[in-house]
């Protein structure tokens, strides 16, 4: 599965982007705010930084509003991935820009039909939130299940791109069911890396080799 990092924090992508932690960016106008960067130079120090596909989402709510600024966005480097909103103005925009040559990520993805609409309409990627289903008691999981399927199905190549990811949990899940990516906070992609008993045997092993008396440097 592929990893991409969900900030605009470019020391935060630089460090996991050294440990080849990294295959991909997404950012959204909540994480430029955050940032407190202008879009436009953020995205292009990202996409200098990263050789997979930066994630730079459009503002616009009509379609034909969004191809202009999707057509923007992707002028900013060949590894942009133009970012719509899954309404039908976003699919038109997915279509006409896909059609293009550009990468689409179809985010706000939140039901298996919505997600067979953006296949069709060409997406690169398609956006189903875990997190924010759970947190209305819907199963967000079961959402990326339903997606693999009717995709494998039809041998449709957009990728899907587990989002909202909240915990290693959700990591771990998106990864045995089939999603292609996941996007996910920095944070959550290092605690991947901790377990009690992990750090018990270390602890261990630490104590018994201070017994010995002996150093390796």
């Amino acid at each position: 599965m592929k990893f991409f990092v969900d900030t605009a924090e470019v020391d935060a992508i630089a460090e996991l982007n050294d440990l080849g932690m990294v295959d991909g960016v997404t950012t959204n106008p909540s994480l430029i705010m955050k940032s407190g960067r202008d879009i436009l130079e953020v995205t292009k120090e990202i996409t200098d930084l990263v050789d997979g596909p930066v994630s730079a989402e459009v503002v616009a709510l009509k379609a034909d509003d969004m191809i202009a600024e999707g057509r923007k966005l992707a002028k900013i480097a060949e590894n942009i991935a133009v970012k719509v909103p899954l309404t039908w103005d976003g699919l038109k925009a997915c279509n006409v820009l896909t059609n293009e040559g550009n990468m689409v990520n179809v985010t706000l993805c939140f039901s298996a039909n919505q997600a067979l609409l953006a296949a069709k309409a060409g997406a690169t990627f398609i956006s189903p939130f875990i997190g924010r289903l759970d947190d209305i008691n819907l199963d967000g999981m079961q959402l990326i299940a339903d997606i693999r399927q009717i995709y494998d199905n039809f041998e449709y190549e957009t990728e899907i791109l587990a989002a909202s990811i909240r915990s290693v949990n959700h990591a771990f899940e998106a990864a045995r069911i089939g999603s292609d990516v996941m996007t996910a906070p920095p944070d959550v992609i290092k605690k991947m890396a901790d377990h009690p008993l992990t750090d018990k045997g270390l602890d261990a092993f630490l104590k018994d080799w201070e017994k010995t008396g002996q150093k390796i440097l």
